[in-house]
């Protein structure tokens, strides 16, 4: 009875330490490192190309903020999570591109099973709404993190 007891107690502890296990995006204050060679788009706001870094702002991991590194230019997200379809070992930033216009989609952070992905703004529903009518699909560019 005294082992099972303890068995239980240790499996437990695994199962609570494998989903609060904290990893570098998903902590606030800590942050990933990207540099963005293009202007591009996050909700309303657009900012320059640069060095960027992405962070959430509160204890919840569904806010993010992307602040660039030399320049007063950031822009505070809302995410939802989405199952990984792949684990990486490196951080990552995915943009969908329309042209010359580039919309923050994901942010991966290294080791997770879950991304960040941005909620689309009014501005790219309408554009992949046009271009789903002309049977297209808006082009996706990723970024290493660092």
């Amino acid at each position: 009875m005294n082992k099972h007891v303890f068995s239980v107690i240790i499996a437990g502890c695994f199962l609570i330490l494998a989903t609060v296990a904290p990893t570098r995006a998903q902590m606030p204050g800590t942050a990933e490192r990207v540099s963005i060679p293009f202007d591009f788009i996050v909700g309303a706001k657009t900012l320059p190309a640069g060095e960027y870094e992405i962070r959430r702002f509160s204890d919840l991991p569904d806010g993010l903020v992307v602040s660039n590194l030399r320049h007063h230019a950031d822009a505070m997200f809302e995410t939802e999570p989405v199952a990984a379809r792949k684990i990486v070992s490196k951080g990552e930033i995915v943009f969908h591109r329309y042209g010359d216009s580039y919309f923050l989609f994901e942010v991966w952070a290294p080791g997770l099973e879950t991304e960040r992905e941005a909620l689309p703004s009014r501005q790219e529903r309408s554009l992949r709404r046009e271009m789903a009518r002309n049977n297209g699909e808006p082009e996706t560019v990723a970024l290493a993190a660092y």
